[in-house]
């Protein structure tokens, strides 16, 4: 993985430097991945500019609702998270794991994962996707498994956050919207003003000096300096919403029975949206594939969630599904995330950005659950447990 020991250089890059920024980039192998623009949403693709960044759009986000939005200004990072995390590019959804195809002498084996994988710069990862990163790195990043890989070779440039949105509460969870850990090789925070778009430019890596270095800079003073830090500051006041993040692995270990989960059963579809637009969310299955002859056979690796049925489904005499209602899903779910989570990975696995607000179809929030669970408790066993 990169080094991620911070180099004390700051610089500013105007627009024209974004697209230096890129262009040293794809000239040193990488593929960059960026928001873009694309049917209606701000979604990550490769992008084959700068130019293609999302300049002068922003989001409205409510439960259960996205919107794109003019801005009355330029700013290319002005929005809030979207449909997509990074981890489909480090841990796809659907991806083969071999193929095999009958031969006079037997068969024939090809292993997907002896291919080189690809080298990924992303461009604009926020302090939330880049603390989720981190926390996915615990989880899948052992030795010789493709994630590790995808991951030896990434390139990050992080996005300090200056307008966070309405389902956002990355500063209750202690994820931003300032960059809170290493990690990243370069880290940008945009200030736009009449004179256009200027970019604060942090070094994180020693790779992301030597990618700088062939970037037109200019010194960035203490004035700008300052009005970045500020901007950054005030953002975490600005937060569309809050979760207390003290004691939830002891509340989610004293609710197991509580009556709020019937209260969520009754609002949620078991769609799994929540685990998809997740960015920690790793759960996965295999789906093994025949041709109509027999003659080729495939496994591929896709996302799974733990509000399929299928997820704990034993087999033999007494086998079944072990959750089969909505309020045991909704529960695993969430106690898992916020709860156990901690005693597997040693942190939450909720990162604040607000994902599964937004695209859960009937607008369930994470922190309204976690707030009435919270009540629900402290009428149980009284304000001070």
């Amino acid at each position: 993985m990169n080094a991620t020991t911070a180099i004390p250089i700051s610089r500013l890059i105007d627009a024209g430097g974004l697209s230096d920024l890129y262009d040293a980039l794809v000239d040193e192998g990488y593929h960059v991945i960026g928001p873009t623009v694309t049917d209606g949403a701000i979604v990550l693709s490769e992008l084959s500019s700068a130019a293609e960044l999302p300049f002068g759009w922003g989001v409205r986000l409510e439960p259960g609702g996205y919107r794109l939005r003019r801005r009355d200004d330029s700013a290319a990072f002005g929005h809030s998270a979207g449909p997509q995390s990074w981890k489909r590019f480090l841990h796809p959804p659907r991806e083969r794991l071999w193929s095999a195809t009958r031969t006079a002498g037997g068969f024939e084996l090809d292993r997907a994962g002896d291919d080189e994988p690809p080298r990924y710069a992303f461009l604009g990862v926020r302090p939330c996707d880049l603390r989720a990163i981190a926390v996915q790195d615990r989880v899948l990043a052992h030795p010789g498994s493709r994630y590790a890989a995808r991951r030896a070779g990434l390139f990050i440039i992080a996005v300090n956050c200056t307008e966070p949105g309405e389902t956002c509460f990355c500063a209750s969870v202690g994820t931003g919207p300032g960059v809170q850990e290493p990690g990243y090789d370069l880290a940008l925070t945009e200030l736009v003003d009449d004179g256009g778009n200027q970019f604060l430019v942090e070094v994180g890596s020693q790779q992301g000096l030597d990618i700088l270095w062939q970037v037109r800079t200019r010194r960035a003073d203490e004035a700008t300096a300052g009005r970045a830090r500020s901007e950054v500051e005030a953002a975490a006041g600005r937060m569309g919403r809050q979760m207390q993040a003290d004691g939830l692995r002891d509340l989610m270990a004293d609710s197991h029975e509580a009556a709020r989960w019937d209260d969520v059963a009754a609002r949620c579809l078991s769609c799994g949206n929540c685990t998809m637009a997740c960015p920690t969310c790793f759960c996965t299955t295999v789906e093994d594939t025949t041709d109509l002859t027999g003659e080729h056979a495939e496994r591929w690796q896709l996302w799974d969630s733990c509000y399929d049925l299928d997820f704990s489904y034993l087999t033999g005499k007494h086998g079944g599904s072990v959750r089969s209602s909505p309020k045991s899903r909704y529960r695993q779910w969430l106690t898992h995330k916020l709860g156990t989570w901690h005693d597997q990975f040693g942190s939450s696995g909720c990162v604040g950005c607000g994902r599964c607000i937004v695209w859960c179809p009937t607008g369930i929030d994470l922190t309204e659950e976690v707030k009435a669970l919270r009540t629900e408790r402290a009428k149980r066993f009284g304000p001070g447990e």
